[in-house]
């Protein structure tokens, strides 16, 4: 449906820069990394706002590289709406249908049927001024189908709303993405990918580093960066020896504690992630085939959705995702005592 093919746009010293790509029909492709990454440049060279230096756009078998914003079919909400503030909700659905001038009865109809997707109905004789950031967003939106595109682009379109319209909003973009609008989503935040995305990618400083499905970039990221930006718990820095005569290798945090860690790495420094899911507390030490097994005070237990993460301390902090039943069998709360065991083969090393 939609390739790229080596895009280069430089602003001053900014360089965006991404490979070639193809982007299926019916996907719901998020692009997440932190602001300044070159997310909303990407989106404008796609929408047409402005034009790459170097490389090819094709979408459905057509190079639209410098073709007109208006001559693509592609729609684009962005990040501050941009509604037109003279204009009532219904002028302003209604405004792409009257610009391709579209009978008076199927203006009509379509406001209709978008302002009832959207749940705006009572809101069509209002001005922009009157709306909520959400009611805003949902007008957008509407705004955006009424000229029925083929690529539907979003820019941040659930930053700075409250978790509740939030989750509200979200089960709006995959039902429109369900009735077969293709959709690239652009955000700050690794939840929308998570819980929107059926592909995405990690952008950096205008590089993809990336790509994939989001629980498969969650569980194996590809470095440092993508880790700490999807707020991958227990994600050390550290300090790598190898062990003679052994499968194992260690890894040292702070100088201090030492993790064994299965296979010979050879770089001296590096990281790595013990998945929270991973790892067993006990009252005692167990014995068992875990390799890496230290003693510790639980500082925090927070409710997740995934279960209960106990926060311990055993010199360096360690995240452990466990069942209410668990906690209870354990008696554990903040103070409580406890041993933290994973194995060797659980821990996950990344080069950098």
């Amino acid at each position: 449906m939609l390739e790229l093919f080596n895009i280069k746009k430089r602003l001053g010293d900014f360089l965006l820069e991404i490979p070639s790509y193809c982007l299926e029909e019916g996907e719901y492709f998020v692009f997440a990394g932190p602001s300044g990454a070159g997310k909303s440049q990407l989106l404008e060279l796609i929408a047409g706002l402005s034009f790459p230096d170097e490389g090819k756009i094709i979408f459905d078998g057509i190079d639209i590289t410098s073709l007109p914003t208006q001559k693509r079919k592609i729609g684009m909400v962005f990040q501050d709406m941009a509604l037109f503030p003279h204009l009532t909700v219904k002028q302003n659905i209604s405004f792409p249908m009257r610009a391709k001038k579209k009978e008076p009865i199927y203006v009509k109809n379509e406001i209709m049927k978008l302002a009832h997707a959207m749940s705006i109905e009572k809101l069509l004789d209002h001005y922009p001024h009157q709306l909520s950031g959400g009611e805003a967003r949902r007008v957008a939106l509407a705004r955006t189908l009424a000229s029925q595109p083929r690529l539907l682009l979003l820019d941040e379109p659930l930053s700075e709303v409250d978790t509740s319209l939030k989750v509200a909003l979200r089960r709006l973009l995959r039902t429109i993405n369900q009735q077969g609008v293709t959709i690239i989503h652009v955000s700050h935040d690794y939840e929308d990918a998570l819980t929107l995305a059926s592909k995405m990618a990690i952008i950096n400083d205008g590089k993809i580093i990336q790509v994939g499905q989001p629980s498969e970039i969650f569980l194996k990221p590809a470095s440092p960066f993508v880790a700490q930006f999807a707020g991958i718990r227990n994600f050390f820095h550290c300090k790598f020896r190898s062990l003679h005569n052994s499968s194992l290798s260690l890894a040292v945090i702070n100088d201090e504690k030492q993790i064994f860690i299965t296979g010979t790495i050879s770089s001296t420094h590096g990281s790595i992630i013990i998945p929270a899911r991973d790892i067993v507390l006990s009252e005692q030490k167990l014995e068992s085939s875990a390799r890496n097994n230290f003693p510790g005070i639980v500082k925090e237990i927070i409710p997740t959705r995934e279960g209960l993460e106990v926060i311990v301390d055993c010199s360096f902090p360690l995240a452990a995702i466990v069942s209410t039943a668990s906690v209870i069998q354990l008696k554990l709360e903040v103070g409580s005592k406890v041993w933290v065991s994973f194995k060797a083969s659980s821990v996950q090393f990344l080069e950098g």
